[in-house]
């Protein structure tokens, strides 16, 4: 559909002039029309009718009273003690994201939960062919779809620096981040996890020598990201001081990147007591991404060591005032085990590759559909298997890079079939609501979130699309 024809098709409901959108009928945007919107938003071929979708959810949003927010403040409020015992869990969303998106406002609405994050990673945007802006279109146009009425917290997962490029060319590989960057600002990521992991130095002989690149290379991101935040708001950062999958992290390691990042920042903020933009630090605890899949199937048991994520969340807390440590890799751990996070006061947990299952493993997925997908897989990654693994640990590993090549055709799934894995999405989201004690958040967040209307400009020409993210350029994403 060409963009006069769309503008044509919405004039019933939409008014659209050259400067605003006003809404006619909220209950046919809501009922009908936002479905036609995101589908042309993420599959019209026209690069000028997504940016004018693009620009369209935003405005919608804004009528309504939706829109990206930062969680900063809400984090800050947790880090000075004002209220505890819950786990925010952020939430990846690789294939069927409206669906999705829509399954997560249906058990939010049903469970009075505000405390949710959706997130991407940096790497996820690439092979789910997911940029953005599109990203944030596809929440936003689903909290329509569910008159959602909370904030929505939008979060760049893994903006990871990689230590093999930087190593080679340091200014080419911050100047690729400082692009997703600048482009994620702009579509509504208010909330930033910065991965500068990849850049600890084991063969320097001392904890702090081993963080000090990670820590300054995160303080110095942290100014940019800052510096390009829309007027009004103060991006929520994460750090973190070892790679997911790695060793268990320590509190010489914890300390020795918070105090150098404290350090490094205090010119800059003339705050003494808290890190500014920093809110939450990822360490790790047993956890791998995507889980450790068994030769037969299935996936092994992790054994997560609580009592260090307990100890690094209450060094995090009192002694810097950030809102906790985050739990990455979680999303395939037993169910029995997801009260113990908010009992263990971590801030925030990342959820993917279950939910990713979800969809995959349901009875209702087409199974000619799914053989196409292998057999693509066994053609495209076939480099990316492993000696000893299994067809299916390979399968298991690598599907997740199909999302992006069969983006339409998992769109495109009966009704019957997208609404039988969206009901029993809306069931594990419910669940882990409850379990994670992020019920009856609406009004907290309220309290401490302040949403700031950031004006967005109606595309008026044509623009070029945006350098596309290559598939497997970046690891991480639970």
């Amino acid at each position: 559909m060409e963009l006069k024809d769309l503008t044509n098709f919405l004039s019933p409901v939409l008014k659209i002039t050259k400067d605003e959108v006003t809404l006619l009928d909220e209950k046919k945007l809501r009922q009908e029309l936002i479905d036609k919107i995101i589908w042309e938003t993420v599959f019209n071929p026209d690069n000028q009718v997504k940016e004018f979708c693009y620009w369209l959810t935003r405005a919608l949003g804004q009528k309504l009273g939706l829109g990206p927010a930062s969680i900063y403040d809400f984090y800050r409020a947790r880090g000075e003690g004002n209220f505890s015992g819950l786990t925010v869990p952020a939430i990846n969303i690789r294939g069927l994201t409206y669906d999705v998106a829509r399954s997560i406002f249906k058990a939010a609405r049903k469970n009075n939960t505000a405390a949710l994050i959706f997130e991407i990673a940096r790497s996820e945007m690439g092979y789910t062919e997911q940029k953005p802006a599109e990203y944030t279109a596809c929440v936003l146009a689903a909290a329509i779809k569910e008159n959602y009425s909370s904030p929505l917290f939008i979060q760049g997962d893994h903006f990871q620096v990689s230590g093999t490029r930087y190593k080679k060319d340091p200014e080419k590989e911050i100047s690729g981040i400082q692009t997703i960057i600048k482009e994620s600002l702009a579509a509504g990521f208010y909330n930033l996890d910065l991965d500068t992991s990849t850049l600890v130095d084991l063969s320097r002989p001392t904890i702090k020598e081993q963080q000090e690149t990670n820590y300054a290379m995160a303080t110095s991101l942290t100014e940019f990201i800052q510096k390009n935040a829309p007027k009004g708001i103060t991006v929520s950062i994460g750090g973190e001081i070892g790679e997911i999958g790695g060793k268990n992290s320590t509190e010489e390691e914890l300390r020795a990147y918070l105090d150098g990042y404290r350090l490094a920042s205090l010119g800059r903020s003339g705050e003494k007591t808290s890190i500014p933009g920093l809110t939450k630090v990822a360490v790790q605890t047993g956890t791998t991404h995507g889980g450790v899949p068994l030769p037969g199937g299935g996936v092994a048991k992790v054994k997560l060591d609580f009592d260090t994520l307990e100890r690094l969340g209450k060094v995090a807390q009192k002694e810097y005032h950030l809102a906790g440590v985050v739990q990455h890799g979680a999303s395939t751990l037993p169910p029995e085990l997801f009260d113990k996070f908010p009992q263990m006061e971590t801030a925030e947990i990342h959820l993917a590759t279950e939910f990713q299952n979800m969809i995959y493993d349901h009875q209702l997925f087409p199974a000619e559909l799914k053989e196409n997908i292998n057999n693509w897989l066994k053609k495209e990654c076939a480099a990316e298997k492993k000696e000893g693994d299994t067809e299916q640990q390979f399968l298991y590993k690598t599907r997740k890079k199909a999302f992006g090549p069969f983006k339409k055709d998992i769109w495109s799934l009966p009704e019957e079939v997208r609404n039988a894995i969206s009901k029993n999405l809306e069931d594990k989201f419910s669940f882990l609501f409850q379990k994670l004690n992020v019920t009856n958040t609406t009004d907290l967040v309220k309290k401490y979130t302040k949403l700031v209307p950031v004006p967005v400009e109606k595309p008026v020409e044509e623009k070029p699309a945006s350098p596309e993210l290559k598939r497997g350029e970046f690891e991480g994403a639970d």
